[in-house]
């Protein structure tokens, strides 16, 4: 009985004792948390968030850990947690900048400013802290990376001091966070008189933002005398849009490949594959749309989507591979991160791209040797750049400079910093011969791990002030909680539908991602059979997640 009270509550003994209580404690609050995350009430679960209000349970029944270890295992669990995000989000981040994406991330940045000026309308309204509102704000859009980027920059401000009340301002909003931004949608659909089936023809078609950021395969004939005997690259020229020509058949005769120097006239059939945003005009300028299943189904040729794992590959653009030349195969598409992209020739390949090959199942097969399509190789972990990066991240996050206006100097912190590392390295790794790619399971084994340290250090700190917090009245939190959740999610989502003309599956994403809210997301997908609120909420995760870690420190650091 007596080692079991020590393991729990700790014993200054021995150095020993002290670690195994504290790695016993640890592994207890993160494991119940857990269990406790998994209960769904009417469909809704805490997840990983379970983890603080266990830590509160036990810090409030006083089992806690060495005060200078919790600090240095939540703030290391933070860094862990906003670098696996980085890297995950980095390929995407930039290109996310692209024309459709300005629009989709300009409503997220609405989302994100709204939020941010309900919590100073409120913290003026209510004379709550800055702290406690910034905390609420976090649990509002469930945005842990904001939590710890708030910690972080009281901590910084107030030499190494933490204020309690932010995660008990999190802990109190996060649940109606969740729940109210799921409602909020759904409100959205019946404020906007969605017709659902027309939504969902639409969204397959990507004729709406997304339009930059899908493809479509279509089979034409050729008709229009001005392209008579070119060559399908002088069309490209011509049209002065991206496609890839898969097959061309001739009248009469079976498809086969087409390459750039491939001529076409009146008659013949292609099957390419472009933006949707492309297709009228490319239509226009060729002749006319035609049934593709002919060509499609042709058994001579096949398509299969191979997994680029050879290191050597990253960074290459697709004309220096020479497919067409080489193998007698054409690549019309590449997948990445779930996004289609047309495979133009100075598209560079990164570790982890899908690639769609078509040609005869002799070539496939030989082409597929080059581009590694092994698992296995994928799975090995490439932890060089995950070092490096943390170690760059720190440094930069250690940084001061001075916003005019700001009495204080502003740091982008252990949360900012490697974010913003991660990010670059991400995307501009593969350039430099640098593999950041690491599987999905090993992204979120470290992600997970560290979000895990962070959120039981937390809750352990917090436990003391939370109860005495609610009894005084922090129950009222979650009205405020509810504001930030909804308002800004219902006037962006009106805003969008109305002035962006965003369709609906679109636009539930778009407002996902700028809630940093998996649930939503998961709702959103639900709720249709395309892939328009995933590809939504990945083009507007990366600025979101951004702009969330920075506002919250900002408003710390102005307020605070």
């Amino acid at each position: 009985m007596e080692l079991i009270e020590q393991l729990l509550f700790g014993s200054s003994s021995s150095g020993g004792g002290e670690v195994a209580h504290s790695v016993v404690l640890l592994a207890l609050v993160i494991t119940i948390g857990i269990i406790l995350g998994k209960i769904k009430i009417l469909g809704v679960s805490l997840g990983v968030t379970g983890i603080l209000f266990v830590g509160i349970a036990f810090s409030y029944f006083g089992m806690k850990i060495d005060e200078h270890l919790m600090h240095f295992l939540k703030e290391f669990g933070l860094i862990l947690f906003v670098y696996s995000i980085g890297l995950q989000v980095g390929p995407g981040f930039f290109s996310s900048f692209r024309k459709g994406g300005i629009t989709l991330n300009k409503l997220a940045v609405l989302v994100v400013a709204l939020g941010v000026a309900t919590t100073v309308v409120l913290y003026y309204a209510t004379g709550l802290s800055m702290t406690t509102m910034v905390g609420v704000m976090s649990g509002a859009v469930t945005n842990t990376p904001g939590l710890g980027a708030a910690q972080q920059a009281f901590s910084d401000l107030h030499v190494g001091s933490d204020a309690p009340d932010i995660a008990t301002g999190y802990a109190v909003a996060y649940p109606l966070g969740v729940v109210g931004a799921i409602l909020t949608l759904l409100s959205l659909r019946y404020l906007l008189r969605i017709d659902v089936q027309r939504e969902e023809e639409a969204a397959g078609l990507g004729t709406d933002a997304l339009k930059d950021f899908t493809t479509r395969r279509l089979s034409v004939e050729i008709s229009n005398p001005a392209v008579e005997g070119k060559s399908i690259v002088a069309i490209r020229d011509l049209a002065l849009r991206d496609f890839v020509v898969s097959r061309i058949c001739h009248p009469g005769k079976t498809p086969e490949l087409a390459a750039a120097a491939t001529t076409v006239h009146g008659g013949d059939r292609i099957l390419l594959v472009t933006a949707p945003k492309d297709v009228e005009a490319l239509v226009a300028l060729l002749g006319r749309e035609v049934d593709s299943e002919p060509m499609v189904l042709d058994k001579t040729m096949i398509s299969r989507r191979i997994l680029i794992t050879k290191p050597e590959l990253n960074g290459k653009t697709l004309a220096e591979l020479r497919v067409r030349s080489t193998y007698g195969v054409t690549i019309t598409r590449i997948n990445r991160l779930g996004i289609d992209l047309v495979a133009s020739g100075d598209l560079q390949l990164q570790i982890g791209d899908q690639v769609t090959v078509v040609g005869p199942e002799l070539s496939v097969t030989h082409a597929e040797r080059l581009f590694g399509n092994s698992l296995k190789r994928l799975n090995h972990p490439n932890l060089i750049p995950i070092f490096i990066g943390i170690a760059l991240g720190v440094l930069l996050g250690s940084i001061s400079f001075w916003i005019p206006g700001i009495p204080q100097p502003v740091k982008l912190g252990l949360a900012g910093g490697p974010l913003i590392v991660a990010i670059l390295i991400g995307r501009y790794g593969p350039r430099y011969k640098l593999v950041t790619y690491t599987t999905m399971s090993a992204n979120l084994m470290l992600r997970e791990v560290g979000i895990s340290l962070f959120l039981a250090g937390v809750g352990l700190g917090a436990g003391e002030e939370f109860v005495p917090t609610l009894l005084a009245g922090g129950y009222v939190w979650i009205a405020y909680g509810a504001a930030i959740t909804i308002i800004p999610l219902l006037l962006a989502g009106l805003f969008g539908r109305f002035y962006y003309k965003l369709n609906y599956y679109t636009l539930i994403g778009v407002l996902s991602g700028a809630s940093t809210n998996p649930p939503a997301l998961a709702y959103s997908t639900e709720q249709t059979a395309t892939d328009a609120p995933s590809v939504g909420y990945a083009m507007v995760y990366p600025l979101s997640m951004f702009l969330r870690v920075l506002a919250a420190q900002l408003l710390i650091l102005i307020f605070a």
